[in-house]
């Protein structure tokens, strides 16, 4: 390790949070994690990180803390909770990544500036290999000090990095309507593919044809033809994590007095799906319920 980088923690070490750390510590960084899974703790010390056994632990021997959770209350625990982040001798700043809607945001960084720590509101897109080959987009919010601060960890995760606003929260709000994007692309691909199968299209073909034409999207694109037509489910973002989202993009139109008449649908699209789901099922197999209603699987044409 090179004595002039910080060192690093980080807290939450899932499907993002563990290739992180891993990447960081290749990339020359003293790197320190925790999860409550005793598990993901040792995979990624097994690749060279140091573990802890609390998030304030974590923040005894670091001095920038990433945070990668699932949930608001994840987070409020892992950095305000009784072994809180916030409670470490160590640490100076915190870049949290998790995707946690803005007044979870907003609140957190307030916690964290009273103690004198600094805070960037952080969420990123690019799934697991986006993380594991650093090529996150970062939606980046927070005082210019703190995003400087910040911008060379970041920067050894992500291949672009957009400052949105200079106030913790505002990253947030990004996040959430890219979310809430995302999971309406998934679902009006599925519904658009399984009409053209029921018709006779090969879904391969009409794929490609959509995605060179002005009904392109990320589903059309990538995930139909990388997770539906294999039959592979895995793109890496939980189900019930994207439905979190879209409601966390519900709750911020409320919040904001704008109606949002799609963005219903979609939410309560994504609710049943949850509903008809197992936990821990990738985000992809919601096109099973849609295939179900269709009573239609989406399987290429054999040649």
């Amino acid at each position: 390790m090179s004595d002039s980088l910080p060192r690093i923690g980080v807290v939450g070490l899932g499907a993002m949070g563990s290739k992180i750390a891993v990447r960081l510590a290749s990339a020359g960084y003293s790197v320190t994690g925790y999860d409550p899974n005793a598990d993901a703790a040792l995979l990624v010390a097994a690749k060279g990180c140091d573990v802890a056994d609390s998030p304030r632990t974590v923040a005894d021997v670091t001095e920038i803390v990433i945070t990668s959770l699932p949930t608001p209350d994840a987070l409020r625990e892992a950095v305000v909770g009784e072994t809180g982040v916030v409670r470490g001798n160590a640490v100076t700043g915190l870049i949290d990544l998790s995707t946690v809607g803005p007044p979870t945001a907003a609140e957190v960084a307030a916690t964290l500036e009273t103690a004198g720590i600094w805070c960037v509101d952080a969420p990123v897109s690019g799934a697991p290999a986006g993380a594991e080959a650093g090529t996150l987009t970062v939606m980046a919010s927070g005082s210019a000090e703190a995003v400087e601060a910040a911008r060379h960890v970041l920067e050894q995760i992500a291949r672009t990095i957009h400052v949105v606003g200079d106030q913790p929260g505002m990253g947030q709000v990004v996040k959430v309507i890219n979310n809430l994007m995302s999971a309406a692309a998934i679902t009006i691909t599925a519904e658009g593919v399984l009409l053209g199968v029921k018709a006779g299209l090969d879904p391969r073909t009409l794929l490609e044809v959509v995605g060179q034409s002005s009904g392109s999207n990320t589903a059309v694109v990538d995930k139909f033809p990388r997770q539906v037509l294999t039959r592979r489910f895995d793109h890496g973002f939980r189900l019930e994590l994207m439905a979190k989202d879209v409601g966390l993009c519900m709750d911020e139109a409320k919040r904001q007095d704008m109606p949002m008449l799609v963005g219903a649908v979609v939410d309560q699209l994504w609710r049943l799906g949850v509903a008809r789901s197992e936990p821990g099922d990738d985000c992809t197999t919601i096109v099973h319920m849609f295939e179900d209603w269709a009573d239609t699987t989406i399987v290429e044409t054999s040649e």
